[in-house]
């Protein structure tokens, strides 16, 4: 069985919404914890921010890269992240791969460019981490099987 791999514009559409999603996370997990402890006069250093803002995406992302393959724009865009051979990761690829995403990603994209150049068309921090990215098929449909286009009636009798 082949498995399809999602094209570019699905991944760097579901790291848009990754965007959006990281926004919320960060208001939440970061910012309203900071407003409380600075109201009890507790002013945390520079390093511990950072540190602090790490530790909380890596959080996120490594939960949800352990337990299904998928953050919800995953999700949504259909696309899954497992391991070399099509398994789920194990632990300490998922702290790896986001170790190596954030300066994959922040040094101006150089690891969502390796896709582009990549003989599995796959990122640089999934290269180092030893996963990959598959695009899920639809649930009921066999990969790369065109859609069923029948009518509703017709679907009730068969």
């Amino acid at each position: 069985m082949t498995v399809a791999v999602p094209g570019m514009g699905r991944r760097l559409v579901s790291m848009l919404y990754e965007g959006l999603v990281l926004f919320a996370i960060l208001i939440a997990g970061f910012l309203f914890p900071q407003i409380v402890l600075s109201g009890f006069g507790f002013q945390a250093s520079g390093r511990l921010l950072w540190i602090h803002c790490f530790l909380l995406l890596m959080m996120y992302f490594t939960w949800f890269w352990l337990h299904g393959g998928q953050t919800l724009p995953m999700k949504t865009w259909k696309i899954r992240l497992v391991d070399r051979n099509g398994g789920p990761l194990r632990p300490t690829q998922a702290i790896l791969r986001y170790c190596a995403m954030l300066p994959s990603t922040l040094l101006f994209g150089v690891g969502i460019l390796w896709a582009v150049f990549d003989t599995d068309k796959q990122f640089l921090h999934d290269r180092i981490a030893g996963t990959r990215l598959i695009r899920v098929p639809e649930p009921g449909s066999a990969p790369l099987d065109p859609p069923d286009h029948r009518t509703g009636s017709e679907q009730e009798q068969g």
